[in-house]
């Protein structure tokens, strides 16, 4: 596969790593910016002035960039006109043309011509103006990389293998990137050249994903960033949202208004208690579409409850000592109990049945996530010597770490990348779990309890048994959060992300409590009395931000909502009375 450090990767944050998700190559005279037709050539003097404190160019640019995304070529045109201003430059363009049309000798010529921002303009300058810090050979590179892999396309290996030696090794001395490019070399067919290198050739989007590498090295002044004015309003709402303490609506924020929920709609209200459970529940589980609910518990059995009438659908019962743990599979129609009994069990969603029972571990099974294939799962054990196996859905063990810690709890990234263990000590440790490596161990300093991470991937929230849950940055390795007001000293207490776009952070506790913070801020926004004597654990639904689950040591599951829903679970004869 291509380096990390040459990967192409969406710009402006976006989750696809190509420009503009064009699956066929466009004329590259059509193009501004990766869209519609190049808006160049305005014909009026230019306004003076600001907009409303705006730089009143940069403000026209970006219309002119956003009309021409949305596909209103003419009023981009009659825009630039108008106001007298360009999207780009002539040399801009040609640019753009000779990477969308691989013209690699003319796009090399322009970069030669090329001067860094906030350098005095030479004799040999073009008006192409890299941004400050752009690394000119690494550019050179990823061109002539797009060149080699065209040629292998094309079978011409020969002409491939010059450019390799003469054009790309001058410039690039990692050895092992260079090695991988003379791997593809060996590529006999054209598929497994795409497959390997991971590039869909020269008339997919592999061009104009070089040009949107490109383009993030080039001043923003002479090229602006990918969909700029997207990208602005974004972070308009997202900032919005941030500062939103109730927030609780799960559709995108209007442009039109300013954004803000109303406290009563937030979910502070116990609308409904379960009491199928005998004896202590110590888990809750939402489904990933919010369709149900899985608990567990000290009585021996799961029980599946539909969601919203929260009837219940199965009694998982084939156990032979309390369920710590379960894990609904990514497209909810399977879910693994682990059990003190020493076995994890895999159970048909629909029917109820017991589809597997996994080999018995030496310790107790803590825990289980579920890879994003679908057809594999790993489960935790406090078993020293096989703690930490991957297995397939028929049951047969895919791989063994031979880890010598244990394993109390377990997360997995929704992007597959990071598979994270908590030792049930002071230790969490996070692998890579593509190529199954341990990365890094962090040494938290106090006992954990329970770890979780976040939508995005990119935060694992770990409970302490000290009262506080800390946000650590998976990739930056360090804790970026805190939050406090919880107990926690002697058992499993579990913090989770939740509500609308994961903006709170909510936590059983050891005194009954259940605590909500907002997990920007840190800022407790509701302490609710929640179970007597403790609440282990609580769920939010993913597909309702007015919704939550709870349990606790008294036996029972309390659902939370508002008052708004509260004539809702009323009709299904269990609701809590009103004050």
């Amino acid at each position: 596969m291509l380096a990390d450090a040459d990967r192409p990767v969406a710009s402006n944050g976006t989750s696809k790593p190509y420009a503009n998700g064009k699956s066929q190559r466009p004329s590259a005279s059509a193009t501004a910016n990766g869209t519609g037709k190049t808006v160049n050539g305005s014909s009026k003097a230019r306004q003076t002035g600001t907009y409303h404190g705006h730089d009143r160019e940069e403000v026209t640019r970006l219309l002119i960039q956003a009309l021409s995304d949305m596909g209103y070529q003419s009023a981009a045109q009659s825009v630039s006109q108008e106001s007298g201003f360009e999207l780009e430059s002539p040399m801009v363009a040609a640019f753009r043309n000779a990477i969308l049309e691989g013209d690699w000798a003319e796009a090399e010529e322009l970069l030669s011509g090329a001067i860094i921002s906030g350098d005095r303009v030479g004799e040999k300058s073009n008006g192409l103006v890299l941004a400050y810090g752009a690394d000119i050979k690494m550019m050179r590179f990823w061109i002539r990389q797009q060149k080699f892999l065209e040629l292998l396309e094309q079978k011409q290996t020969p002409r491939a293998l010059v450019v390799l030696r003469t054009e790309l090794t001058p410039l690039y001395q990692d050895t092992q990137k260079l090695h991988f490019l003379s791997s593809l070399l060996m590529c006999q067919k054209t598929e497994d050249l795409k497959s390997k290198a991971e590039w869909d050739g020269a008339y997919g989007d592999s061009r104009h994903i070089l040009l949107s590498q490109l383009s993030r090295c080039i001043s923003p002044s002479v090229m602006l960033p990918e969909h700029r004015l997207a990208t602005l309003l974004t972070q308009v709402k997202t900032n919005q949202v941030e500062g939103c303490v109730w927030h609780s609506c799960a559709t995108s924020p209007s442009l039109y208004a300013d954004h803000l929920c109303e406290r009563s709609q937030f979910p502070t209200e116990n609308v409904l208690e379960l009491d199928e459970h005998d004896e202590q529940v110590w888990q809750v589980v939402f489904s990933h579409d919010g369709s149900k609910l899985a608990s567990c518990g000290q009585g021996k059995q799961v029980i599946i409850w539909d969601v919203p009438s929260f009837t219940p659908l199965h009694y998982l019962r084939d156990h032979d000592d309390g369920v710590g743990n379960v894990a609904w599979s990514w497209d909810d129609s399977m879910i693994v109990t682990c059990c003190r009994d020493r076995h994890a069990r895999l159970w048909d969603v629909n029917s109820g049945q017991c589809l597997r029972k996994l080999d018995r571990c030496q310790e107790p099974v803590t825990s289980c996530v579920w890879a994003a294939d679908g057809q594999t799962f790993v489960t935790g054990a406090l078993d020293k010597t096989h703690g930490l196996v991957q297995w397939s859905i028929h049951g047969e063990k895919v791989y063994d770490w031979n880890i010598s810690h244990r394993v109390e709890d377990l997360a997995i990234s929704p992007d597959g990348r990071w598979l994270v263990a908590s030792d049930g000590a002071t230790n969490v440790h996070v692998y890579n779990f593509v190529t199954r490596e341990l990365e890094y161990q962090m040494d938290l300093q106090v006992r954990l309890t329970s770890i979780s991470i976040s939508q995005n991937s990119r935060h694992l929230l770990v409970n302490h048994n000290n009262g506080i849950a800390q946000l650590i940055d998976l990739i930056l390795r360090e804790p970026v959060q805190s939050y406090a007001g919880f107990t926690s000293q002697n058992f499993m207490i579990r913090s989770v992300f939740g509500g609308a776009d994961e903006s709170f952070v909510i936590s059983g506790s050891e005194d009954g409590s259940i605590n909500i913070w907002h997990k920007g801020s840190a800022q407790l926004v509701v302490k609710l009395n929640g179970h007597i004597p403790g609440c282990n654990s609580v769920s939010w639904n993913p597909a309702d931000p007015c919704l939550f689950a709870s349990c606790g040591d008294d036996g029972k599951i309390k659902i939370w909502s508002n008052n708004d829903r509260r004539s809702q679970y009323h009709n299904v004869n269990r609701g809590v009375d009103g004050p």
